[in-house]
């Protein structure tokens, strides 16, 4: 077991390091394969009466003169051990981990990170543990219900839930619920869990029901097809055979042989839901990591975009590796092999 797991921390270091070495690419060579010189990528971030000397210091400062894979490697060595950044007028001294420095605003990108990530953690947490309760809960009632008017309803539902887009749903229950009805908070209302809870848990209620209902309906989906097929299997006939309860057999037998793929996309929306809740937290104004990815892009803050990747992949390879453990304690299958 031991080995095991070292070899899926093994695995999972370099994924994260093909998913830096492949964003750093698509950032910094791409635009040199389209025919970007080093002038032109550092007008980008000088005025626009900016002088030519001007912009080929701004090209030396921000290293673009240095060829990619030698900009990589300076980036690596910053995550690492740190690096001294140069803003023009100063050289400063980033620790590690360093992410480097906003092209922009001239700050460190890791605490710009670190201080949206309570956001899009508190959003992602909130709807997962909403989606989870009810989607898996409206599978197993539409499995054991099968063909019932119970099951088809819950179905329509969950199919309405899917297609649904998220802006068109996010809106419209601020619309109802809290500009007509005045339930739930306006959009942009976020407070931190420590400096009061039940506030914080308040402000973000209208955002996890909505992203729940996008999220519940596929894992109600989900869980009705496994919960199909798992109580149809010979140990559960033997179980039911043995006198055992009708709850323990569905929970006890039944669901968990049902739950290992629900767990492995439970990882995977997890982890991607950190860094890519985009409309979302548009939608509602929260100023989490999506929305910070998406200013970045637009002004071509890259190692801001860089940085917020490479969370996000952190996010999504240790929910991976999570996921590969739990597998071990939701099915004996596993710990058999």
């Amino acid at each position: 077991m031991i080995l095991y797991v070292l070899r899926r921390l093994l695995a999972t270091v370099g994924l994260v390091v093909v998913i830096s070495m492949i964003t750093f690419a698509i950032f910094y060579l791409m635009p040199r394969l389209a025919g970007a010189t080093p002038e032109t990528l550092a007008t980008r971030y000088v005025g626009r009466s900016a002088t030519g000397s001007t912009v080929e210091e701004t090209a030396e400062r921000l290293g673009f003169y240095d060829p990619v894979p030698v900009q990589y490697w300076n980036w690596l060595k910053g995550v690492l051990f740190g690096a001294d950044v140069s803003t023009g007028a100063e050289t400063v001294r980033c620790p590690a981990p360093c992410l480097g420095y906003s092209f922009r605003t001239q700050d460190p990108v890791l605490p710009e990170i670190l201080d949206r990530l309570p956001v899009s953690f508190s959003l992602a947490i909130g709807a997962a543990v909403l989606w989870v309760i009810v989607g898996v809960s409206i599978g197993v009632l539409s499995a054991l219900k099968r063909g019932s008017l119970l099951d088809r309803a819950a179905m329509g539902l969950a199919l309405a839930g899917v297609s649904l887009p998220i802006f068109w749903t996010g809106l419209l229950a601020l619309s109802i619920f809290s500009y007509q009805l005045g339930i739930t908070p306006p959009g942009a209302t976020y407070t931190p869990f420590a400096e009061n809870p039940a506030q914080w848990a308040f402000g973000l209620l209208l955002p996890w029901v909505t992203l729940a209902l996008l999220f519940s309906a596929q894992y109600a989906r989900l869980t009705r097809a496994g919960m199909l097929e798992t109580m149809g299997e010979d140990y559960i006939r033997t179980a039911r055979a043995k006198g055992l309860p009708e709850r323990t057999v569905v929970v006890k037998h039944g669901l968990r042989g049902a739950l290992t793929p629900i767990v492995t996309i439970f990882g995977l929306d997890f982890g991607l839901l950190i860094g890519s809740a985009v409309l979302t937290e548009t939608v509602f104004g929260l100023p989490g990591l999506g929305q910070l990815a998406i200013n970045a892009t637009r002004v071509n803050d890259l190692p801001m975009v860089l940085g917020v990747v490479l969370l996000v992949a952190v996010f999504v390879a240790v929910a991976n590796l999570v996921v590969d453990l739990l597998y071990a304690v939701i099915d004996p299958r596993v710990r058999a092999k």
